[in-house]
């Protein structure tokens, strides 16, 4: 599976901005579905978990984001999405998508990470006045 992000620009404080990430390849969810998820590192922090969604819908939002952030899929493009919001400094990060498939019945929701096998290289989101 490859997963290309795209949408990452600079913006001031309060803008918008919607990231994609177009996936190809084997993307077949499998038995139990599977999780898209978007992270994000800031320069001298740790990696972030944003958002994440389940091929059958169910979603899960970081509460740093909730409010502001959304995730959604256009599953004939077989594109995700991340509507960011009412953007903030503290937004600036590395934005990446990744992909992977549920091994056992379950969900995507937070704290689950090691689901994720395949991992896009990553769009710049700055937002600075």
């Amino acid at each position: 599976v490859q997963l290309v992000e795209s949408g990452g620009d600079s913006v001031q404080p309060g803008g918008s901005l919607r990231l994609s990430c177009a996936a190809s390849g084997d993307t077949y969810s499998g038995r139990y579905g599977s999780c898209m998820g978007w992270f994000r590192r800031a320069p001298g922090k740790e990696r972030e978990a944003v958002a994440s969604r389940h091929s059958e819908g169910d979603f899960d939002i970081a509460e740093s984001v909730e409010g502001r952030f959304t995730i959604y899929e256009d599953n004939a493009k077989n594109t995700h999405y991340l509507q960011m919001n009412s953007l903030k400094p503290e937004d600036t990060a590395l934005y990446y998508c990744a992909w992977g498939r549920l091994p056992i019945l379950g969900t995507c929701r937070f704290p689950l990470e090691d689901v994720y096998r395949f991992w896009g290289q990553g769009t710049q989101v700055t937002v600075s006045s």
